[in-house]
């Protein structure tokens, strides 16, 4: 790690199960802007672990630690295709962020599965992981974490908005760096596109054909969160007790309830974005061209696509430095985004037993 470079693997997996993102990353040690994503892949899920990380938020306490270390066995086995696939022999660590299976601040909880230790076993690799966890025990939201990448890396834009699971933004204020999730989308748009046996709108044709039904979007819009000051947070127990109930109430036809939620998601982001900023799109979301377009009204703003590798795979390079920040000892929490009683390096550091 004497080096000037730093080179490492940020692994992802979102709430919207895509599936594993992996991004091979060389880092400047110290001018972290000078970084290159030198290889990046999605592996899709499994339907088995589909279904399995779907239900796995009412597993018992032991049914827990079964799939975690599970899902550890199976991250281990996807960075080792990954490392051989591509010949890739140099490697300092690899940053995983696991897999959310509850996220609940208020309670003091949030897990994501992936035992680093397992992983590390698996590949030999020296492993920072569990990045929310010290977070939540210093009273803050655990999320969002990406923000420090945003202000380390993408400072030149006034906003960065991710669109994945949720849609979640951070932004400069008075020299401070504030982020929040704003609503859900994926989560939501994906799980209804699935019932009609796609895995999602195809750049939203679909939600493009539907009609607005404004009741269930006046509903949808008036959730408390959206009266919430940040620090704030969404979990997928959230949108099943709030979003799927009201939207099974008011609404059936599929292409209606996807043109709403494209509706109500690009006004509310338009509520948060000022006019004719700049802004950063990344996460799958921005490559739904009708959900952009709606964006772009509520925003009053034009905005330019970043490069198909930055949209996939930013999170996961946000990790990767998220890792790099936790190995130099480096804030890379960030009280002002999480609520949290201080900034702190958060994450945990496992080493491969044999």
């Amino acid at each position: 790690m004497q080096e000037k470079y730093i080179y490492c693997i940020g692994l992802m997996s979102g709430t919207s199960l895509d599936g594993i993102d992996l991004a091979y990353i060389k880092m400047h040690a110290s001018s972290y802007k000078d970084f290159e994503i030198l290889k990046a892949e999605t592996i899709p899920y499994s339907k088995e672990w589909k279904t399995k990380l779907q239900v796995a938020v009412a597993y018992s306490n032991e049914e827990l630690k079964l799939v975690d270390s599970a899902y550890g066995e199976l991250l281990g086995k996807v960075l080792n295709d990954f490392l051989e696939k591509n010949a890739i022999n140099n490697v300092d660590f690899i940053a995983s962020h696991g897999h959310t299976i509850l996220h609940q601040p208020e309670n003091g909880i949030t897990l994501q599965i992936g035992n680093g230790q397992v992983i590390a076993n698996n590949t030999q690799q020296k492993v920072v992981c569990d990045f929310r966890t010290q977070d939540v025990q210093l009273g803050g939201q655990g999320a969002p974490l990406v923000p420090i990448g945003d202000s380390l890396l993408f400072a030149d834009y006034d906003y960065c908005l991710n669109l994945g699971g949720f849609a979640n933004i951070s932004y400069e204020k008075e020299n401070q760096r504030i982020a929040f999730d704003i609503c859900p989308v994926n989560i939501v748009l994906n799980h209804y596109t699935r019932t009609i046996g796609l895995e999602y709108d195809d750049e939203g044709k679909i939600a493009s054909e539907g009609k607005i039904n404004t009741q269930l979007l006046e509903q949808l819009n008036s959730l408390s969160f959206y009266q919430e000051t940040p620090p704030k947070s969404l979990g997928l127990e959230w949108v099943q007790k709030n979003i799927f109930p009201l939207i099974d109430e008011y609404e059936t036809d599929i292409p209606t309830v996807l043109r709403t939620f494209i509706e109500h998601t690009a006004l509310q982001i338009g509520n948060v974005v000022e006019n004719e900023a700049t802004i950063l799109v990344t996460g799958g979301g921005a490559f739904n061209t009708f959900l952009m377009s709606r964006v772009e009204f509520y925003a009053k703003t034009k905005i330019k696509q970043a490069d198909k590798e930055l949209i996939n795979y930013k999170e996961a390079l946000i990790f990767a430095l998220l890792g790099v920040l936790k190995v130099q000892n480096k804030v890379n929490c960030l009280q002002s985004v999480t609520g949290a009683k201080k900034d702190h390096s958060s994450g945990k550091v496992f080493y491969p037993k044999k």
